[in-house]
């Protein structure tokens, strides 16, 4: 006879070989976007990413490489991998979970369970499963390297053993049972804390085994038990004994002259003695509740000591070294996070407060003589009496949010936010927008990828959408029906087992609602963030399994009993998961996509040898980093990413060479760049120097600190200013000319001298770090800027700027009025035309979201379309119509629908004499324009959607229709274009 406990197995592993092959054949062939890039390329090398990293995941990560076998084009591939496996592990689990609580329910022995109970238990778990197999975020994490599949796996593996733990009647075994989940859980802390948020609900499962007679008293007070060890372990453990191991070093290296390291030394041999006479001590006495506690303890930090791998991995100093942790000191700094800006929680500033003044925090200490000397001290701002509030929620004054948060809570301008304010924000904003959008999107449906894309009702089926929204591959309807699932589980608790209804419960509440109250997010992120909250859909998926339960039950009242029941029940919820996967293959499916790493090499091809590139955010420098550190590509190009520049760590790595890129040329030295000097330059003119001052010799002044560009910050204290808002250095002619690195067209514009307007501004420490670097390069090294920074980024060298491809390169070449830089048609075409990869982004069948449709694509098409202007205005015409050619066949319409920068592709087709195509280029994205924006008028949603994107489509195609003089196509896309302006009121104030 087979027994319940084989077919729980074997059921188990048929669901974890389900996802597996759904996440295999969906996998992301190489690095995708964001954070991807970072972890591959660091878990490849073994590297320190962003704070405060996640070394166990890149320690298999790295294991996984390996199975590349020497092909770094595979390796990607290989780390890709782990978050499949993770993730097929994780719904294994899920399933096993799920069929023990259904178990509790029946309340009978395994080896008793009948064959209706045996089937409805396995059903449950299968339907479960596979619910959280299929759903939107969790799929959308489980095919890349990112930290949030290994992080849900130990978040599955915890739960589970915990509920396995409460069955173990002997004390011995579950004592056992108990170190595991708390050496899972030091383990889960190198990869991402998310897992420790589940204590405090996983307390109450303790709580309710070991009190037989449960009180509401008692359970609050576990629940506090578990709120105090969430605590210990995130603030007593993860920072804290580091830090305590850092004023340990400090004090016999600054007291007793001891060398560096042997306080951090003493602290571990102390420590550690301490911890096992305890744990022996307990044992001796026989203190079995604390002897297992202070095991538990140790089995964490044994978890935990994946960390010393960042350490001894920094010291090596590596190619990517954030925040250089090299030290226990400045370790702590990294696992705190020092270098991102804190959130307020319970109380704060708002975003109308006004600071008055500067308090010291802690004191930032450096190596200097054998000891540990005080550099500078970590800054917080007093504000305004009055100003602060409990609870803040509207806190954020960087630039552009305050601004959002009067247009989302109705404030004016100059009115402080009150608590109403508060909630109202917290409760349409962060639970609404940031919290329960992202639920309603895996359990009812999804509008679109389109950033802020909203839900789908069943009653959507009925309204007719247009073509942007309707044939995007993200427009999932799953008509509400795991939500409904889900809802009956939760009902099925509610009835049969109030205590792993509120365990669950606590579970999803503390994985979702919770985190939203603590992260606090600002009007607007960078991205969605759905993927944080994966471990409360993971809850909602196990009510979606206890369902099976409900529709069993409801089955029953109808025909009895018997095992048909519970085999109907089962195949009738499992149409619930089925329609969840038919509906998100398509837009989770990422076969043959290839383009975040093109993009890259494409940047990268772009620069002369030995270049020096700035570049801006993530999806500008991790792309970068993974093709030079994994797949060795252009190794040469030193990457100087503009939001580390202000760093002191960041400033020191580019003074070492890397790689195949010799040291960067600096003329300020690293005390000039300490933490603390020079972080902020603020603009005071001096009327001597109005006119200008030499870059060089300004620079020179604050290497030497002089007192005559120096002036008082608020806090009392002086430093360096801004003089002038005139710049200009000195351009050796003759060395120039032979380096012949200027177009033999503008040598006439060479002068002895560049001058440009920095701008009335403050400057920053990295603004400051990208003056010197072009002072002290002398031209010796091609300098670029990649073409994705802000216009803020290049500190008004624009017009000394040539557009060489997706980078523009820095010339002593002033070329008037060319505001956004000026064209090489010859370099660029070469690289555009022969240097660069657009692989399958011509293939209508692979799949390229919101990310991908942003940044890379309009890069690339303003890239071919200055090309193309330019050759054009060069009386170039068969170059320039390759170039369009080109351009259009590599991003067709039906793989990457024409945007905005596309209707500037018309006049040029007209211009080649191409008319038929450029009307009809013109017809498809008119209808379009006309279609989106009737729907925004009809369903009253232009807050969600960019209406002057389509309104500019619509104007560009008139006004290029109008000077080709296609007259009749001009008058009836105008007659639209007015319709429209006049539906939105814009009518008079654009045909002024």
């Amino acid at each position: 006879m087979i027994t319940f406990n084989r077919i729980n197995n074997l059921i188990g592993w048929l669901v974890f070989g389900v996802a597996f092959l759904t996440y295999r054949l969906t996998i992301e062939q190489t690095a995708s976007f964001w954070d991807c890039g970072e972890f591959i390329a660091c878990a490849f090398k073994l590297q320190v990413p962003h704070p405060p990293g996640a070394p166990f995941f890149l320690l298999i990560g790295r294991l996984f490489s390996m199975l590349a076998f020497g092909d770094v084009l595979k390796v990607a591939f290989w780390v890709n991998m782990v978050s499949v496996l993770c993730s097929a592990f994780t719904i294994l689990f899920l399933f096993w979970t799920i069929t023990l609580l259904v178990r509790k329910l029946i309340d009978k022995p395994d080896e008793k369970l009948n064959i209706s109970e045996i089937i409805l238990t396995v059903g449950a778990g299968m339907v479960g499963a596979l619910a959280y197999t299929w759903s939107d975020s969790f799929w959308f994490s489980a095919v890349e390297a990112e930290v949030y599949a290994m992080s849900s796996f130990f978040t599955a593996i915890v739960i589970w053993a915990v509920f396995k733990w409460e069955k173990i009647e002997d004390a011995g075994e579950g004592n056992r049972w108990l170190l595991l989940i708390a050496y899972l859980t030091g383990i889960s802390i190198g990869v991402h804390l998310l897992n420790l948020v589940t204590i405090p609900a996983l307390a109450l499962v303790y709580y309710y085994k070991k009190y037989q007679k449960p009180t509401i008293i008692g359970a609050l007070k576990a629940f506090g038990c578990g709120l105090l060890i969430l605590g210990f372990i995130n603030s007593g453990i993860i920072p804290g004994l580091p830090t305590l191991a850092g004023k340990f070093e400090i004090f016999f290296v600054n007291t007793f002259g001891l060398p560096y390291k042997s306080g951090m030394l003493i602290f571990i041999v102390i420590f550690l003695g301490l911890l096992v006479w305890s744990v022996r001590y307990t044992h001796i006495q026989g203190k079995a509740l604390l002897n297992t506690a202070l095991l538990s303890f140790a089995f964490v930090l044994i978890g935990y000591a994946s960390y010393l791998t960042v350490m001894v991995r920094s010291e090596y100093n590596t190619p990517i070294n954030e925040n250089d942790p090299s030290d226990i000191l400045s370790f702590v700094s990294y696992l705190k996070r020092e270098q991102y800006a804190s959130r307020p929680l319970l109380y704060g500033p708002s975003f109308t407060s006004k600071p008055i003044s500067q308090k010291k925090e802690a004191p930032v200490y450096k190596k200097q003589d054998g000891k540990y000397v005080i550099q500078d001290y970590r800054f917080d701002y007093n504000y305004e009496p009055g100003s602060s509030m409990l609870f803040p929620r509207l806190y954020s004054n960087q630039p552009g949010h305050p601004q959002l948060y009067q247009q989302m809570t109705g404030l004016a301008e100059g009115q402080k936010p009150t608590m109403a304010h508060n909630l109202s924000f917290l409760f349409s904003h962060q639970l609404g927008h940031m919290y329960w959008r992202y639920f309603l999107w895996n359990f009812a449906g999804r509008e679109s990828d389109v950033e802020g894309a909203g839900t789908m009702l069943p009653w959507d089926i009925t309204k007719t959408f247009p073509v942007s929204i309707s044939q995007n591959r993200a427009h999932n309807n799953f008509f509400m029906l795991p939500l409904f699932l889900g809802l009956a589980g939760l009902m099925v608790l509610y009835f049969k087992n109030k205590k792993d209804l509120l365990v669950t419960g606590l579970l999803f509440l503390l994985t979702g609602v919770a985190l939203v109250i603590y992260l606090n997010s600002p009007p607007v992120e960078p991205r969605e963030r759905d993927y944080i909250y994966v471990g409360s859909f993971y809850v909602f998926c196990i009510w979606i399994g206890l369902g099976v339960v409900a529709v069993a039950d409801g089955i029953k009242k109808i025909a009895g009993s018997s095992p048909k029941t519970a085999a109907l029940a089962s195949a009738l919820s499992l149409i619930v998961p089925l329609i969840m996967l038919v509906k998100g293959w398509d837009n989770h499916d990422r076969s043959n996509r290839y383009h975040s790493v093109d993009f890259a090499r494409n940047i990268l091809s772009s620069c002369a040898p030995n270049a020096i590139l700035f570049t801006g955010g993530d999806n500008d420098t991790f792309p970068l980093w993974y093709v030079q550190e994994v797949e060795g590509f252009r190794t040469d190009v030193r990457v100087c990413v503009q939001t580390f520049l202000g760093a002191d760590w960041y400033i020191r790595q580019l003074m070492r060479k890397t790689n195949k890129s010799e040291a960067l040329p600096f003329s300020l030295d690293t005390n000039n760049y300490a933490f603390g000097k020079n972080e902020y330059v603020p603009f005071y003119e001096i009327p001597s120097v109005k006119s200008g001052i030499n870059l060089k010799e300004y620079l020179d002044l604050i290497k030497h600190e002089n007192k005559a560009i120096q002036g008082p910050l608020t806090s009392g204290d002086m430093a360096s200013i801004l003089p002038s808002s005139m710049l200009f250095l000195p351009v050796d002619l003759k060395e120039v000319g032979k380096m012949n690195i200027v177009k033999k067209d503008f040598t006439s514009l060479m002068a002895d001298s560049m001058s440009w307007t920095i701008g009335r501004k403050d400057l920053y420490k990295s603004d400051l770090v990208m003056l010197d670097i072009i002072a002290s390069n002398n031209w010796k090294r091609p300098i670029y800027f990649s073409s994705t920074m802000g216009s803020s980024n290049n500190l008004g060298l624009k017009e000394y700027m040539q557009l060489e491809g997706y980078a523009y390169r820095l010339l002593p070449v002033r070329v008037p009025g060319a505001d956004d830089g000026y064209v090489n048609s010859d370099l660029m075409y070469d690289n555009m035309m022969n240097k660069m990869a657009w692989r399958e982004v011509d293939n209508k069948n692979t799949y390229y979201d919101n990310t991908y449709l942003g940044s890379p694509v309009a890069t690339a098409r303003i890239a071919f379309l200055r090309l193309t202007n330019q050759l054009l205005a060069e009386n170039k015409k068969e170059k320039a119509r390759k170039v369009l050619d080109k351009a259009l066949a590599v991003m067709p319409d039906n793989s990457i629908p024409y945007d905005q920068i596309s209707s500037n592709f018309i006049g040029p087709l007209f211009e080649l004499g191409e008319n038929k195509r450029a009307l009809d280029t013109a017809r498809a994205m008119a209808l379009r324009a006309d279609e989106n924006l009737a729907f925004v008028k009809k369903t009253d949603n232009a807050g969600n959607r960019d209406i002057n994107t389509d309104l500019y489509i619509l104007q560009t195609i008139v006004r290029e229709c109008r000077q080709a003089k296609q007259d009749t196509a001009a008058t009836e896309y105008e007659a639209i274009f007015k319709k429209h302006l006049l539906a939105f009121n814009l009518y008079s104030s654009e045909a002024q």
